[in-house]
């Protein structure tokens, strides 16, 4: 039957060639969808050209035509990439893929969605045919509501992998892509793509790559433009590109762009090798186009504040994002989990390694943020008693290992859920941290400071310099690595943390670096200015709920005692004790009850519905910190501490 379906599709597209103009070609029969073929390595023939129009900024409309080389007429499958690289899981937005034409020999060629696999289309190229044409749109979203927003009237952020297609049955590694676009004329850009020659216009076309690496190297682009060496007379360029708003936001002092070169020698001096050419920082300051932090292995794309520069002292949200993000170039990109290493964006990547690959990602972006100086050492501590108290308080550990949440990204794929503490979220981050600073600390007591988990970045990370194929490792590999560092029972510390319920976070390594979790009634100047930053008004570890700049509950702790008189995200408080509600009201009804017998009352609607709540709570206003351990070392000092060599 599928022969015959060919056939009978072969010989509408000869009738349709006799037809004089495109418009007029006979009616055909979609292709009977075939099975998808299996993944072979052998290089696909020629070049794959993708020719992207990115000038409808009004739209936000990204036009492409893309010229497919086929081996032979016949079937053919095309992927649109479906598991991407970065987010770890199936979240390749097909819906966006719009107005899909396949032409050949000048005459139109009709396709079929794959029913199992609706990333996969069907076609049947006809005899004669060497190459495939095919012409859609990307149509980005035009506001937040559509998803992130990459087209703005000032800026534009092109991930490749979004607005083309390849041919099933090969590794990316084996498929040639040439790609060019066409920007709004004066814009600039950077990427880690390279022109193959001087732009013609407003079109620049590129080097030729495979898949792989075009999907790694992404575009930001703009009106406003600058670009900074943060390597001068370095072995290998690496550029910082800034895209903003507007010009005035791209003003970053001496000394702002000194710590960011100091962030790149503070990585040379912790990995001891680098595995790229050449490495471009994307940088957007932006309010207007969809935030971001998205690694690559020679590029990452970022997303900051429009004053990250001018407002810096303010502005903390976004401080150790650059960290955080060039880190994975070793952590993530070069060595990346077996599971991660798959053939192509259609097939399923495996999660279970996250805890290395985003928590110890982590863990070093923290830590070179503080030895970079994009925060102080203060700052640092004050970042990881927020982290330690979050994560002391996820009641959902009792039900849920933080080694399942490496499944999160494709339950949730970072949809907003309504019970952080106990549903858990992608807790690998963050937990994957304090797992990381408990085998940090327990290298350095055990090894008498000789020894940190600095020699296990150089072992695993920093190995054949200026190599940039991908190294894969599996738990084995870490396991044998930190053995290599100290020899230890490294499998039990890892699953017993992996894969426990606790009570509380692994917070170990705290007490073992010199100080304990502690809580006090007045926020630490760090948080105090994140949470300004942010318009959070934090009671959460007090009466268990959070609100926002209009008193709105934005967060509710699982069984607290919020959560025992009801309260849910998207409730609006609206009076304290008889009076308007405000954040600081509510702060000075919880001081004044403490320690007597006072009650708190609140009203609140919940939709169309007006109640009260009363708090019977007396133990005042609860922030984290961290405190000295008396007579202790301090390795978390030493830890922040930038490296002399």
């Amino acid at each position: 039957m599928k022969r015959l379906a060919v056939s009978a599709c072969l010989a509408a597209l000869l009738l349709a060639s006799t037809a004089p103009a495109f418009a007029q070609s006979a009616p055909q029969t979609p292709p009977t969808p075939q099975p998808i073929p299996a993944v072979i390595d052998r290089a696909w023939p020629g070049v794959v050209r993708l020719d992207v129009d990115a000038t409808d900024l009004n739209r936000r409309i990204y036009r492409v035509r893309e010229t497919i080389p086929v081996e032979a007429a016949g079937p053919l499958t095309l992927f649109f990439p479906q598991w991407l690289p970065g987010e770890h899981g199936p979240t390749g937005p097909i819906n966006q893929l719009g107005g899909l034409i396949f032409t050949a020999n000048g005459q139109r060629v009709e396709w079929v969605r794959d029913a199992l696999e609706p990333w996969s289309f069907h076609v049947v190229v006809p005899a004669g045919a060497t190459e495939l044409v095919a012409e859609f749109q990307h149509l980005s979203p035009t506001t937040e509501a559509q998803g992130r927003v990459t087209m703005t009237a000032e800026m534009l952020n092109i991930q490749w992998e979004k607005m083309l297609l390849y041919p099933a049955g090969r590794f990316h590694r084996n498929i040639t892509m040439q790609a060019s676009v066409t920007l709004p004329d004066g814009w600039e850009y950077g990427t880690a793509l390279r022109p193959a020659a001087p732009a013609s216009g407003a079109t620049t076309t590129f080097q030729p790559v495979t898949l792989d690496v075009l999907v790694d190297s992404p575009m930001f682009a703009g009106e406003h433009y600058r670009q900074i060496d943060l390597d001068p007379g370095g072995r290998s360029p690496v550029l910082l590109n800034i895209v903003a708003d507007s010009e005035s936001s791209i003003a970053p002092t001496d000394d702002q762009i000194g710590i960011l070169r100091t962030l790149v020698q503070q990585a040379d001096r912790l990995f001891g090798a680098r595995h790229y050419d050449h490495y471009d920082f994307l940088v957007a300051m932006t309010d207007r186009m969809g935030g971001i932090g998205l690694e690559h292995h020679r590029s990452s794309e970022n997303s900051v504040d429009p004053g990250f520069f001018t407002d810096w002292e303010s502005k903390l949200g976004d401080r150790d994002l650059l960290s955080h993000e060039y880190t994975h170039s070793w952590d993530g990109k070069y060595r990346r989990p077996a599971g991660q290493n798959v053939a192509n964006f259609n097939l399923p990547m495996q999660n279970e390694l996250l805890w290395v690959y985003e928590g110890q990602t982590q863990f070093w972006g923290k830590v070179l943020a503080a030895r970079s100086g994009l925060h102080s050492r203060q700052q640092a501590l004050d970042a990881l008693a927020m982290d330690a108290a979050t994560y002391d308080n996820t009641v959902g550990r009792e039900w849920r290992a933080m080694q399942d949440t490496v499944n999160d990204p494709i339950i949730t794929q970072r949809r907003p859920i309504g019970w952080r503490a106990w549903q858990r979220s992608e807790d690998y981050y963050v937990e994957g941290e304090l797992i990381w600073l408990d085998a940090d600390t327990l290298i350095r007591e055990g090894t008498n400071g000789r020894k940190s988990l600095d020699d296990f970045a150089r072992a695993f990370f920093g190995v054949e310099d200026g190599a940039y194929d991908e190294n894969p490792y599996t738990f084995e590999t870490v396991v044998e690595t930190l053995n290599g560092v100290m020899p230890h029972d490294w499998a039990t510390f890892l699953r017993t943390r992996l894969d426990g319920h606790g009570p509380g976070a692994p917070l170990d390594g705290l007490a073992r670096g010199g100080y304990r979790l502690t809580y006090t009634d007045t926020m630490s100047d760090y948080q105090k200015t994140l949470w300004g930053e942010y318009g959070r008004n934090d009671f959460i570890y007090s009466l268990g709920f959070m609100t926002g700049t209009d008193n709105t509950i934005s967060s509710v702790m699982w069984d607290s005692l919020a959560f025992k008189q009801g309260l849910a995200i998207g409730m609006k408080v609206i009076a304290v004790n008889g009076e308007a509600a405000s954040a600081s009201n509510l702060a000075a009804a919880v001081t004044a009850a403490r320690g007597t017998d006072e009650k708190i009352e609140l009203i609140v609607l919940d939709g169309t519905h007006y109640r009260t709540v009363t708090f019977d709570y007396h133990d005042g206003l609860k922030y984290p910190h961290l405190e000295r351990i008396a007579g202790t070392p301090d390795r978390l000092g030493d830890l922040f501490t930038a490296r002399r060599r």
